[in-house]
């Protein structure tokens, strides 16, 4: 199984690359995760929203294949404490199936992308910047791994 992160948006300074490479490099060979940054939709004074959103959502759907298990990062998702994220964690590793996670855009996620995944998921009742997101996700990857392994990181 591997993970990959789908997020939609600008280049990201060298903090947020730093800071989630210094938890993806901790974990073992058998669980990679890769961030894929997709170009944000064309945003303007006289185009719609939903425009932009639609054309994140070409891109996010264009990446994801039909055995992928889809996570979408969602305010209305369910909110997993760390302990049931390392249970999902090992749930989707006995599925054998490779993981997408989708964050989106500053306008959220196209409603196909919602409707393709398997599972919402919130973070945070917050609102949360996309580069805090990235390194955030990283972590608790990292943590719910260490908690499956009984890894001393956790306590």
């Amino acid at each position: 199984m591997k993970i990959r992160v789908l997020a939609v948006g600008p280049k990201m300074p060298a903090w947020v690359n730093d800071g989630a490479g210094d938890y993806l490099k901790r974990l073992p060979r058998e669980l990679p995760v890769e961030f894929v940054t997709l170009s944000l939709g064309n945003r303007g004074k006289n185009q719609p929203a939903e425009k932009a959103i639609a054309q994140e959502g070409d891109s996010m759907l264009a990446a994801i294949r039909d055995s992928d298990h889809v996570v979408a990062l969602d305010l209305h998702g369910q909110a997993w404490s760390t302990e049931q994220l390392s249970g999902q964690l090992q749930h989707w590793r006995e599925q054998a199936k490779d993981v997408i996670i989708l964050i989106g855009g500053p306008d959220g996620l196209d409603p196909r992308a919602l409707a393709r995944a398997d599972q919402r998921w919130s973070l945070s009742n917050l609102t949360l910047p996309h580069p805090l997101v990235r390194v955030l996700l990283a972590e608790q990857v990292y943590r719910a791994w260490s908690i499956s392994q009984n890894h001393p990181y956790h306590k």
